[in-house]
């Protein structure tokens, strides 16, 4: 019965982080390209608030998870597909930190734009550049990590 609950938790913080982080990037990128300077405002801070929420503890919940089941069944880091995901995890990891930093400087810069009345300064575009391209890596290696969760069995086994 722990497994099973485990790997339940497990599977949903997966869909959680998954789905957090494509639908935040989705509506972020759709609020940019409006130009509308109060709604991009406003899904900025919902974005920043979606990853304290949502992101950070999925995040944190799913290596602990992960390499309990992984004891649970006696199967070493060093198993191809476990060691794979851990590397790909671990680029993804590497992209989101910055973009949580990124995130949090956009929201300040639009905040402060929608205060004052002005248009967004040309740092907000930089960082938004930085932040599309930080999350195409951390895409693929997310996508990857589902598929090595699900045919696991069939690789390097």
């Amino acid at each position: 019965m722990l497994y099973l609950s485990l790997k339940y938790l497990h599977i949903l913080s997966m869909v959680l982080l998954f789905g957090t982080g494509l639908g935040s990037a989705f509506y972020k990128w759709l609020a940019d390209r409006s130009g509308n300077l109060a709604h991009i405002a406003v899904v900025n801070r919902h974005v920043v608030l979606a990853d304290w929420i949502f992101t950070t503890p999925t995040v944190i919940f799913q290596p602990i998870s992960g390499l309990w089941l992984a004891y649970l069944l006696n199967l070493p880091l060093t198993t191809p597909w476990i060691a794979l995901s851990l590397a790909l995890y671990a680029i993804a990891g590497m992209c989101w930190l910055p973009v949580v930093w990124l995130q949090i400087q956009m929201c300040n810069l639009a905040d402060a734009a929608l205060i004052s009345q002005t248009a967004l300064p040309a740092q907000y575009w930089h960082y938004a550049r930085i932040w599309f391209w930080l999350g195409v890596p951390a895409f693929i290696a997310m996508v990857l990590v589902v598929f090595l969760m699900v045919f696991k069995t069939n690789f390097g086994d």
